[in-house]
């Protein structure tokens, strides 16, 4: 049985977030805003279970209105993503800090999602054909699925953004970026040998082991560009990816992978951690 992946159109434009059909698992949901696109992609055909990577917006708004839907559809998530699943209002705070005045008309309605209907993940659980692992870094409550059965693996936003021009661009926006914890999930993603990567943003790939490599490296260069300063690596992405493409797949990748909010995630990430090692270091001392 392959897997399939339902082009949600978001924003308006193509090719830059899917949710996966893996058997009778819908593994994402997109956003409330995608709704109608993703029942459209489904058809007849009802999921048995709903898995998601993350409870980011853009991959899980549209729950609560599924399980409207589909009353006795269980949504499977990381322990520490089911309480705001189970009432989104810190979740919808935290991302009006990230979208401001865009957030309702770019990812629409969240509607929580009954408790009755929540599974928590243990690191490690199967699911029908689905093997979990706890994938930190993107996010604190971050899972990644192996499709044992077709060799896929499900990497949400761990491998990162990879449109159609081929470029590999690390999402990073706040609030929990750990790039040393990201780069250890990549470890993992790399151990299982996946015959192929689905990437929500946007696609399915081979050769893993290249998208992986390509991945660690986004995060090291994204990284020092954002030591820079914000200004900074927004304007070292933007000429990265205007020397590898044409300018509306710069507003893809600009787009999705959200550069404003990615420079603020990652200065983030370089502040905290410098608080964190300065202790460590005077210890030495």
């Amino acid at each position: 049985m392959s897997d399939e992946i339902i082009d949600l159109h978001y924003g308006g434009r193509p090719g830059l977030v899917g949710t996966w059909l893996c058997g009778e698992q819908l593994i994402d949901c997109g956003p409330g805003s995608c709704l109608e696109r993703l029942l459209d992609g489904l058809g007849e055909r009802r999921p048995g279970a709903l898995m998601l990577t993350h409870i980011h917006l853009d991959h899980a708004g549209a729950a609560g209105a599924l399980v409207e839907r589909w009353p006795d559809l269980p949504v499977y998530v990381h322990p520490r993503g089911a309480p705001h699943l189970i009432d989104p209002s810190r979740l919808l705070a935290s991302a009006r800090r990230v979208f401001g005045a865009t957030l309702e008309p770019l990812l629409g309605e969240v509607r929580p999602v009954p408790e009755a209907n929540v599974r928590t993940l243990e690191d490690g659980a199967r699911v029908g054909r689905l093997r979990s692992a706890w994938t930190p870094g993107h996010a604190s409550h971050h899972i990644a699925f192996l499709d044992d059965e077709s060799g896929t693996a499900f990497a949400g936003d761990l491998a990162g953004v990879r449109l159609a021009a081929g470029a590999v661009v690390p999402p990073t926006p706040p609030p929990d970026i750990d790039i040393p914890r990201w780069l250890g999930s990549l470890d993992l993603l790399e151990s299982w040998q996946a015959e192929r990567l689905a990437l929500a943003h946007y696609g399915e790939f081979e050769h893993p082991q290249e998208q992986i490599a390509l991945m660690r490296e986004a995060l090291e260069r994204h990284a020092r560009w954002a030591g820079e300063g914000e200004g900074a690596f927004e304007r070292a992405l933007h000429e990265w990816l205007g020397e590898r493409m044409n300018a509306q797949c710069v507003r893809d990748y600009e787009f999705v992978a959200m550069a404003e909010q990615s420079a603020v995630g990652l200065r983030r990430f370089l502040e905290r951690d410098g608080r964190e090692r300065a202790p460590a270091a005077a210890e030495r001392a």
